[in-house]
C-alpha cells in the first residue's frame, strides 16, 4: 500500500494534456489560436533578396532618368541666360555705336560751320 501512495504523486501529467491537440483547460471544442503573422512563410529569402535587387535597380534607373531630365532643364536655362546676356551686350554696343555716331555727326557739323565761315 505504501508503494502505491508513493508512485501516484510522482507520475507525470496525463498524456492527454500534453498532446498538441488536447487543451490544458479542457475546452477542446475551441480552435487553437496561433500568432497573427500575415506574411510568414509567404516568400523565401532568395525571392525577397531578388525583389530588393529589382527595386534597387529600378530606383537607380529612376534616379538616372531624373538626373538626365534635370541636366536638360539646366542646359535650357543656361541657353536662355546666355541668349539674354548676348542680347544685353548687343544693345550696349548699339548704344555705344549710336553715341559714337552722334559725336561724329556733331564733329562734322562743327567742321561744316567752320568751312562756311571760312568761305563767306
Amino acid at each position: 500500500m505504501s508503494v502505491e501512495t508513493l508512485s501516484t504523486p510522482f507520475l507525470p501529467e496525463s498524456p492527454t494534456a500534453s498532446a498538441p491537440s488536447m487543451r490544458k483547460n479542457g475546452k477542446q471544442w475551441h480552435v487553437t489560436k496561433t500568432a497573427f503573422r500575415p506574411k510568414a512563410g509567404s516568400s523565401t529569402f532568395a525571392k525577397r533578396a531578388e525583389e530588393r535587387k529589382a527595386t534597387a535597380a529600378m530606383k537607380a534607373k529612376e534616379r538616372e532618368m531624373k538626373d538626365e531630365k534635370e541636366a536638360e532643364r539646366q542646359r535650357r536655362i543656361q541657353a536662355i541666360k546666355d541668349k539674354r546676356a548676348a542680347k544685353e551686350e548687343k544693345e550696349r554696343y548699339e548704344k555705344l555705336a549710336e553715341k559714337m555716331h552722334a559725336k561724329r555727326v556733331d564733329r562734322l557739323k562743327r567742321r561744316e560751320k567752320r568751312n562756311k565761315l571760312l568761305k563767306s
